[in-house]
């Protein structure tokens, strides 16, 4: 005879099992509070009986869903009723080749800003596809800044201008976009909805969710309709935005569950005041841990210049290797983890997107000081 689930049957709350403070640039660390909820909605969603994971993309749990969070992502960023909201699948990655293969006609040549890993590939990508006239080169100053206008060299009349916002491996960021008369796009993965954002200056907005957003698996798509409709024809079906747009995000089977965190994660972001409640506590949180590497007597050494340091990927090294591996390995027992640089850096990085706490940072800040003194 069949069963019913009932209450006794439900999970236990994990809310007395340990944490630590999760410095890892991505998959990264989400607000609690959304863990909390997801953890109640994985057993039964809306009173339904049935958890998120179990609803069918077509049914009307699933359909509220996907409305709240789209008008919730809509109300954060204040985004235009002539912009379309997607949640889409492949990450930012696929963004790379996606991009250029509806936007970039032939003979047409399109303008990347590379600041870094993650342009350097979105470039290889376009390149596939036509022309690529790399406006600023990065690598020539190890990737330590982003470009002021005079550094930008720009094609008249290019299909589109791309630059990556906030570089999650060197720690650089744009303080405000690339001024271009073409359409700009950006790659805003790492700091998505962490600072107002002017969406209306850009033509498209993309961000893979799981840095600042929500878990890995969906990317947020924020594009402008006449953008949207200027694509070439003939694409597969998956990599047509407008046949994306026309089924609101559901061409196939999403990734129900992803959606749903990140439509919790944008309620969280409301509930905090906004983008502008957000961006001040993270600038208070960037300030504690780059106070303690500029106060450190040179025994830290940052690695971004200080007009376009990030808030969200701090990197900085200590004077040797070994050292770096030390600290890494002290500051795991002191229970901060992924505070490894990426390889193509080396040393060591702390992200505190949006959702890391503050005590978290003073707790770094405490530990730098204290490893400084004993190691200095």
């Amino acid at each position: 005879m069949p069963t019913t689930a009932t209450s006794s049957s439900a999970p236990s709350s994990l809310a007395g099992s340990k944490r630590i403070f999760n410095f890892s640039a991505g998959p990264a660390v989400l607000p609690e509070d959304v863990i909390r909820q997801a953890q109640k909605d994985l057993w039964s969603i809306f009173d339904s009986g049935i958890g998120i994971m179990e609803h069918s993309h077509r049914g009307k749990a699933f359909d509220r869903v996907i409305a709240e969070a789209e008008a919730d992502c809509r109300a954060i960023g204040n985004v235009p009723d002539d912009y379309e909201v997607l949640f889409l699948q492949g990450g930012a990655t696929l963004q790379f080749a996606m991009i250029p293969m509806s936007f970039l006609p032939a003979g047409a040549t399109a303008d990347y800003i590379d600041t870094g890993v993650w342009t350097t590939k979105a470039i290889k990508e376009a390149k596939l596809f036509g022309n690529v006239n790399v406006a600023f080169d990065g690598s020539a100053c190890s990737y330590d800044h982003t470009p002021t206008s005079g550094e930008l060299k720009l094609t008249d009349g290019a299909a589109y201008c791309h630059y990556c916002s906030n570089n999650t491996i060197y720690g650089t960021r744009f303080e405000t976009p690339p001024a271009t008369s073409a359409p700009l796009i950006v790659d805003a993965s790492s700091e998505m909805y962490s600072r107002p954002i002017d969406v209306g200056a850009h033509a498209m907005i993309y961000a893979g969710a799981q840095k600042n957003l929500g878990p890995s698996g969906v990317v947020l798509v924020i594009i402008r309709k006449d953008l949207m409709e200027s694509a070439r024809a003939g694409l597969p079906v998956m990599l047509d935005y407008k046949k994306q747009a026309a089924k609101g995000s559901r061409l196939n089977t999403p990734p129900t569950f992803g959606i749903y965190v990140m439509g919790q994660v944008f309620k969280w972001i409301l509930g905090q005041g906004g983008l502008k409640a957000v961006a001040q506590a993270n600038e208070a949180k960037a300030r504690i841990v780059y106070d303690a590497i500029m106060g450190s007597g040179d025994f830290y050494a940052p690695v971004a210049r200080p007009e376009c340091r990030s808030r969200m990927n701090i990197p900085f090294r200590t004077g040797t290797p070994e050292l770096d591996a030390k600290f890494i390995s002290e500051a795991l027992e002191h229970g901060m983890s992924g505070l490894k640089g990426h390889r193509d850096v080396g040393g060591l990085r702390a992200s505190i997107y949006n959702a890391f706490p503050a005590a978290g940072c003073t707790a770094l800040a405490e530990f730098m000081k204290d490893f400084a003194q004993r190691n200095g």
